[in-house]
């Protein structure tokens, strides 16, 4: 028979369709569970009745009801009807309905919030069940009357084969009931599944904007930290990412970032890469409620993370959100620890129970100002702040780069001294000794100190002996724990082999060594007592044109000079590094120091007797002989550090008419910088307004360490009227004037004196944030300051940019061809995974353009490196401790060369001065060896119209007219056509190693004794000294009378001369009277300074 015979003579058994073999037990038990059934669906029926009863009829679940259980009921009636079939399969959509219902109820009983994402799933998973129990049972019966049966596996079969649409044939319907049934089945399945995934997905994609939620289960068993933000900016998410997992003990954790905004495309992508999508999660929420706070389990976490919103107009809003962020998570998690970012100092007050607080503004205007004194000093910090294993710039073909590169991997560690191999061996040595030969041997540099129990000291001299709790910070590419202990100057007694005079000792004579030449540094001269030839080397700070005698300079003693004669292709000699200072050396170290800065006074009194029309109040006439040193009297905001600085008495303090610089006033005749005699040149610094944070710009710049003779005029360029408040702080700080204008206007640069000044400082304007493009944020700096570098090539512009990625066009030229070869290596090392991969900019390199975006690492490594901060605080003058040391800088001349290499520099400095070098600033010409060169001064060189002049000729007259035009006289001396610094090429070297050659005009990062007294010791000298009457001069406006003829003026102050206070004393505890005859005494008393 063909299969068309076979279906068209198939004969349907109704007989097996609508009887089963039912027993009499069975049909009980069913009659009685559909009577039980029908009268339960009944009553809650009637108890919900709302006035229409066809409503609550006319619903699925009442339907399914009564065909499943008043088919029973009429059972009753006559005994031939119960084997009638009921499909009693169909029950399976009520327990769907009562399984829904009992889980809701459940929730709502425990107080429990209840997943949507879960419960649509178990929505959709029960429905799938449903169908196919339903398709399964139907297909199976209805079989029953035709020649295929099929038992219940055969069933699932079919029905798995034919909703998948594979459709073997294997098994297939052979009447016309069965198949009219699958084509309601596939139909109803059409129909009910979509709605459901429509549910799920839209329940999922939901889910997905709001983020996960991190289970208890994993916080239990995992470490997480929280991250809680306004906006998840790509750059913010990765900078943070990539410092947090460069620390391999952190590879475990997880990170949750909390943020009430949707995630952008960008940020989706980020966290779908497998680095971070394992170690990620992202919920949306807000820190100030506690529902989301449990979500991402923030009592659980080790640390949790603020971090303020940078695209925000209103810094102070944004200051405002993340301080009720800082309360809301107090408030849920005491024991949570915080790391809190804010913009004002202002604001930090209220964030002060926080285990760690970074200000912007705090910290970006006391690097500004350092950059200042010690040019680079941004980058210095921002390598030391960024994570990296000086790998960086090792394949290029320039030395430069290459050494720029590796030097950048340099980092703040620390290490207990009693576990380390580096410093281990120098128990009971002083700090000097221990960090000269640490440097010697492996290559890092101790720079700071932290006793047991006490805060950090950076570089407490060689008065402070290591012990064996001692916390050592030391600077190198990796840590203790990870070095391979390779001595970076290996064999070093091979240097004393070629002596051909053993070291001995007799007395207080001198004692010399003669070294062979083949060693890179000789420890030659023997530490001696002898004060007539120790005090005859001299030696103060070094300090170009401010007569101060060269600390670096050649020993003049007659040994030293028998070595030179001996052999000149030895090097010079140089004093070891004593192991302890003893008495006589602290004497003549300070009597060196005293006498050279005394020297400087005398010579900067010298030059002060130039005529000056301006009154006393607002001139620097009398230069510093009427400063003082002294913590400030009033600061702009709460919670400032306290800080010694150098201000004016009361009595001398300027009215505020008389800060204005460009305004005329009954004191003060002068509309210009030009019309001050100022003897140094001025430091302009360029805000939109009058910030509080201009304080912390202001404070390094007047810190009492600084030299008298050095103080640099400061002239604020503002756009708006700065408060009264803010200018009573000022007007006690000397040399600190102000003005309305604008860098985007010439007249009011020249009336600031731009070109007479050594720095112009350019902030970025904060109402220029822009929410649309956040790159475009430094759109009208960038310009403005590129228009400034064509006025004036030769000024020293530092700016302050938002975003890091901006500093390529800092110093854009068309053609600069040696830029493009950078900009190469800047997409390489951004390929190779570089975190600073701009770091080859020349504008960074040099410390032209700083981000404050760069500070944020600081505020990260504080997780792991805890310290960080407050090291990074005493390194920039933002907090002042007794006993810790301060940065400085030092140029090397020509008379310096003598010293070659930067481990003799590093022997000589610890040996005299107990300085501790960390870098070198470095300037270099580069070769004309490529067409960069050349494409370079074509483009200054570009003929312009008929007028046949060059751009800078063009540029150059303009400037030139406008100033004939302002100040109404002839033409300014101070402003020359000076040519673009095109070719110079400046870098930063961290940590140099031993054998690295000096170079003529390098400039030294060094970190200087303390010149602070103990707290106790400053209180009891401050009572002395208002015991004792003050004088002052004449305001005559000029130094014509003596010292001794002055007035009395309250109230008194401890008077500062140009000396550190302290520099180089001994402590109370260590000095022996006995050992110090009265000569010594007096000596080294009478160039300290007086009390006026």
């Amino acid at each position: 028979m063909s299969a068309e015979d076979y279906q068209n003579n198939t004969v349907i058994n109704w007989a097996a369709i609508l009887c089963v073999d039912r027993t009499d037990v069975l049909w009980g038990i069913q009659v009685t569970m559909a009577a039980i059934s029908l009268v339960e669906t009944l009553l809650v029926t009637y108890l919900s009745y709302k006035g229409n009863i066809l409503q609550q009829i006319i619903t699925f679940d009442f339907i399914v009801e009564a065909f499943t259980t008043v088919p029973f009921i009429v059972t009753l009636t006559d005994k031939r009807f119960r084997h009638l079939f009921i499909p009693v399969f169909l029950n399976c959509w009520l327990a769907k309905s009562a399984l829904e219902n009992m889980f809701n109820d459940l929730h709502r009983a425990l107080q429990k919030v209840q997943s949507a994402l879960s419960h649509q799933l178990m929505i959709l998973c029960a429905t799938l069940f449903c169908v196919f129990f339903t398709s399964v049972c139907g297909i199976e019966h209805l079989q029953r009357g035709g020649r295929v049966h099929l038992d219940l596996f055969q069933s699932f079969y079919y029905v798995i084969v034919t909703f998948s649409t594979v459709g073997y044939g294997d098994y297939v319907p052979d009447i016309w009931p069965s198949q009219l049934f699958m084509i309601v089945m596939i139909c109803v399945t059409l129909v009910v599944l979509p709605a459901q995934l429509e549910q799920l997905v839209f329940t999922f994609m939901e889910r997905q904007k709001q983020g996960g939620t991190y289970s208890r289960h994993r916080a239990l068993n995992e470490k997480h930290v929280v991250v809680c933000t306004t906006y998840l900016h790509a750059d913010v998410v990765m900078d943070f990412l990539n410092e947090f997992y460069a620390h391999p003990m952190l590879q475990d954790y997880f990170v949750v970032l909390l943020s009430p905004c949707e995630l952008d495309p960008t940020m989706r992508m980020i966290l779908q890469v497998p680095l971070w999508a394992q170690r990620v999660i992202y919920v949306q929420g807000s820190a100030l409620k506690d529902a989301d706070l449990t979500r991402v389990r923030l009592a659980e976490a080790e640390a949790c993370f603020i971090l303020a919103a940078r695209n925000y107009a209103d810094r102070t809003a944004a200051d405002q959100h993340t301080i009720l962020r800082s309360w809301a998570v107090k408030d849920f998690a005491p024991d949570c620890p915080q790391y809190v970012q804010v913009f004002r100092p202002e604001n930090k007050v209220h964030v002060k129970f926080a285990e760690h607080v970074v200000c912007e503004d705090e910290f970006k205007y006391a690097l500004l100002a350092n950059n200042c004194v010690c040019p680079g000093l941004s980058t210095l910090v921002t390598l030391l702040l960024h994570t990296s294993r000086g790998q960086e710039g090792q394949s290029s073909s320039e030395e430069w780069q290459r050494l720029y590169g590796k030097c950048s991997g340099n980092e703040i560690y620390h290490i207990c001294m009693k576990d380390s191999n580096f410093f281990g061996e120098y128990e009971g040595k002083s700090f000097t000794y221990a960090s000269f030969h640490a440097h010697r041997k492996y290559g890092v540099a101790l720079v700071a100190v932290q006793p047991e129990g006490k805060r950090i000291l950076l570089n407490p001299g060689p008065h402070h002996i290591m012990r064996k709790g001692d916390i050592c910070f030391y600077m190198s590419i990796t840590k203790e724990e990870n070095s391979a202990f390779i001595l970076a100057h290996p064999n070093p007694d091979k240097e004393m082999r070629g002596a051909s005079i053993r070291l001995h000792r007799t007395g207080s004579s001198r004692i010399t060594t003669t070294l062979g030449s083949t060693g890179t540094v000789a420890l030659e001269l023997q530490h001696t007592r002898s004060r007539s030839s120790s005090l005859a080397a001299g030696g103060g700070e070094h300090a170009a044109g401010t007569g101060v005698k060269n600390r670096l300079q050649l020993p003049r003693d007659g040994a030293a000079h028998r070595l030179s004669v001996q052999s000149m292709s030895r090097r010079p000699s140089i004093a070891p590094v004593p192991a302890v200072l003893d008495v006589l050396d602290a004497i003549r170290m300070q009597f060196e120091e005293n006498r050279a800065e005394a020297d400087a006074d005398e010579q900067t009194a010298d030059d002060g007797g130039k005529d000056d029309d301006n009154c006393s109040v607002c001139s620097d006439s009398t230069w510093h002989d009427d400063y003082v040193v002294d913590y400030p009297r009033q600061t702009p905001y709460l919670a400032a550090s306290p800080r010694l600085v150098y201000r004016l008495r009361e009595c001398d303090r300027r009215p505020h008419c008389c800060l204005q610089i460009t305004v005329q006033c009954e004191h003060n005749q002068a509309t210009s910088a030009k019309d001050y005699s100022w003897r140094n040149r001025a430091i302009i610094l360029a805000a939109d307004y009058a910030s509080n944070g201009i304080y912390n710009f202001i404070v390094p710049l007047r810190a009492h360490f600084q030299p008298r003779s050095s103080l640099k005029p400061i002239v604020l360029l503002l756009e708006a009227q700065p408060d009264p408040a803010f200018l009573d702080a000022i007007s006690w700080f000397p040399l600190v004037y102000w003005m309305i204008g604008s860098i985007d206007c010439l007249d009011d640069l020249l009336r600031a004196g731009i070109h007479r000044a050594d720095n112009v400082v350019v902030v970025n304007r904060e109402s220029s944030n822009s929410m649309e493009e956040d790159y475009l944020a430094d759109c009208n700096t960038i310009v403005s300051v590129q228009t400034m570098y064509k006025m004036f090539p030769s000024a020293n512009i530092i700016t302050e940019l938002t975003q890091a990625s901006n500093m390529r066009f800092m110093q854009f030229r068309a053609k600069d061809m040696y830029g493009f070869q950078l900009s190469k290596l800047e997409k390489k090392e951004k390929e190779r995974g570089s975190h600073i991969y701009y770091m080859f900019r020349r504008p960074f390199a040099a410390g032209n353009v700083f981000s404050a975006s760069m500070l944020d690492t600081l505020l990260y490594q504080a997780f792991v490196k805890d310290y960080l901060i407050t090291f990074v605080r005493l390194l920039l003058g933002i907090d002042q401790a007794p006993k810790s040391g301060y940065l400085k800088s030092m140029t090397i001349t020509k008379e310096d060369m003598w010293i070659r290499t930067y481990g003799r520099l590093y022997q000589k400095l610890c040996s005299k001065t107990c300085e501790i070098p960390i870098g070198i600033y470095r300037t270099q010409i580069l070769v004309a060896n490529s067409e960069s060169e050349v494409s370079l001064t074509i483009e200054g060189d570009r003929i312009y119209g008929r007028s046949g002049i060059s751009e800078r000729e063009e540029v150059s007259n303009l400037v030139r007219c406008r100033l004939q035009d302002l100040f109404d006289k002839n033409l300014d001396s101070d402003y020359e056509e000076m040519p673009d610094k095109k070719n110079a090429l400046s870098y930063v070297i961290i940590n140099p190693g031993y054998d690295l050659a000096l170079e003529l005009g390098d400039i030294i990062y060094l970190i200087k004794p303390s010149s602070l007294k103990s707290e106790s010791q400053q209180s009891s000298d401050r009572n002395k000294d208002y015991r004792r009457p003050r004088k002052r001069e004449e305001p005559t406006g000029r130094e014509s009378g003596p010292a001794d003829s002055t007035l009395p003026c309250n109230p008194p102050i401890i008077m500062a001369d140009d000396t550190d206070l302290d520099d180089g004393q001994v402590d109370d505890g260590q000095v022996d009277d006995g050992q110090v005859d009265e000569e010594s005494r007096n000596s080294a008393e009478g160039v300290r300074g007086t009390v006026v």
